[in-house]
């Protein structure tokens, strides 16, 4: 099968640099699409499910971090029959690899020693650029094994990175307000066992309460602790304080108990590397 990519750089010239460089130790490699500011890359690679983007982690308005949190919560093929994207029998789209390009050692190091994603050093040197690309090809030749990129640690990795980028610029969400009945109710974070979203509304958990709020998952992911609230499903946060236990049922599906509610929450395929051992 053909390894895609897309390349988001908002200086032109970079973006044909790294285009050179990457036909030159990768020319089997397509270069699907090319963006100039975090919110094209976001639009391409929703629109063309590439297996890598190679995101400049500072661009004008959306910049590399958010568009990678945008694309961590792209919704993906979990069942193996999504064929929008390149035609029928096309692979179904796991999720990308995200390499951040970056003239910010102290960001790159950190991304690096975490292992979730990679990055390219401007300019991008030629022998830096084939170790990237190597990882690149082992990781993606993982795919059929492995339950594709760690969501999870990508997204406890972005909120690092934002917030070493702009210290203080999220603060981490301390209280929800949310309808209960008729009344509205503040409820504490540490409280919520789990939030569960539909289409328009977002299912507040604790032990003695469920409430409704507005607010997306993909936005309790960018205001929420990250090792406190783990994303286990594109619907679904879970407290780490309230998981008594995962099992997997007959069809061999993580399933995550809660204390102190009956309820079970599945765990998606994409998702999966959190509990590695199961």
């Amino acid at each position: 099968m053909t390894t895609t990519a897309v390349i988001a750089d908002d200086e032109r010239l970079l973006r044909e640099q790294l285009r050179a460089r990457l036909a030159d130790v990768w020319p089997e490699l397509v270069i699907a699409g090319e963006a100039k500011n975090g919110t094209e890359a976001v639009e391409l690679v929703e629109r063309l499910h590439p297996d890598i983007v190679f995101l400049d982690i500072r661009m004008p308005g959306m910049n590399g971090i958010d568009a990678a949190r945008a694309i961590a919560q792209l919704p993906i093929d979990e069942d193996g029959d999504d064929d929008a994207a390149a035609g029928a029998g096309a692979r179904p789209w796991r999720g990308c690899e995200i390499v951040f390009i970056t003239a910010y050692d102290q960001y790159a190091v950190e991304a690096f020693e975490q292992g979730v994603v990679d990055y390219v050093l401007k300019p991008a040197e030629r022998e830096r650029l084939q170790v990237t690309v190597e990882r690149l090809r082992r990781r993606l030749a993982a795919r059929g094994s492995d339950e594709g990129p760690d969501a999870s640690g990508m997204q406890r990795l972005l909120q690092k990175l934002a917030e070493k980028m702009s210290p203080g610029a999220v603060p981490r969400l301390r209280w929800v307000q949310a309808t209960v009945g008729t009344s509205i109710q503040m409820i504490p974070v540490e409280d919520v066992l789990f939030f569960i979203s539909d289409e328009k509304y977002t299912r507040v958990q604790t032990t003695t309460l469920e409430a409704l709020i507005r607010k997306p998952i993909k936005e309790l992911v960018a205001e929420l602790d990250a090792d406190m609230f783990w994303q286990i499903h594109r619907s679904t946060l879970v407290n780490t304080h309230a998981i008594a236990a995962v099992t997997r049922d007959l069809r061999g599906r993580q399933l995550v108990a809660v204390r102190g509610h009956p309820e079970k929450l599945e765990v998606s395929r994409s998702y999966g590397g959190l509990f590695k051992g199961m």
